[in-house]
């Protein structure tokens, strides 16, 4: 009866396994390295903003909508990044605009967007949407930056 136990062990061990090689393959045939596009968020403490939702676009096409929890606000707080979205893109001029939505100063609501040209080239290219609490103007401040 042990025996039986320890091959069924070395089983799951293997089927875990040939499950991580599918997903890492997947992932490199659904977005090539050539033309993969990844865009992930992160804050600050968030003094001035409470996040609700993120919505992104490309080329004037909504390609992510994200509505966080209170868990996962609380997890970027803490120095988290999350992936937005993750996809292929043509080399040449894009336009990327990220909607923030949610409680600013005050406590009213607040909708702010902020964008940025790439120019994609060959390569991956990644891009961090910000979120910084500006302490000159009592504001959210919204960035976009391109990982090298």
């Amino acid at each position: 009866m042990p025996a039986l136990g320890d091959e069924i062990e070395d089983l799951k061990d293997e089927v875990l396994d040939l499950n991580r090689e599918l997903f890492l393959l997947e992932e490199e045939l659904l977005f090539p390295a050539n033309t993969q596009v990844a865009v992930y968020l992160s804050m600050d403490t968030g003094n001035f903003f409470a996040l609700d939702s993120v919505q992104l676009s490309i080329d004037d096409k909504e390609v992510a909508k994200y509505l966080y929890t209170e868990r996962e606000v609380d997890a970027l707080y803490r120095g988290g990044v999350h992936r937005v979205y993750m996809g292929n893109m043509k080399a040449g001029e894009h336009e990327v605009v990220a909607v923030f939505t949610g409680v600013g100063p005050h406590g009213r609501d607040y909708r702010r967007a902020t964008s940025v040209n790439l120019d994609k080239g060959l390569g991956a290219r990644f891009l961090e949407l910000n979120i910084t609490d500006s302490k000159s103007a009592l504001q959210p401040e919204f960035a976009v930056r391109m990982w090298e």
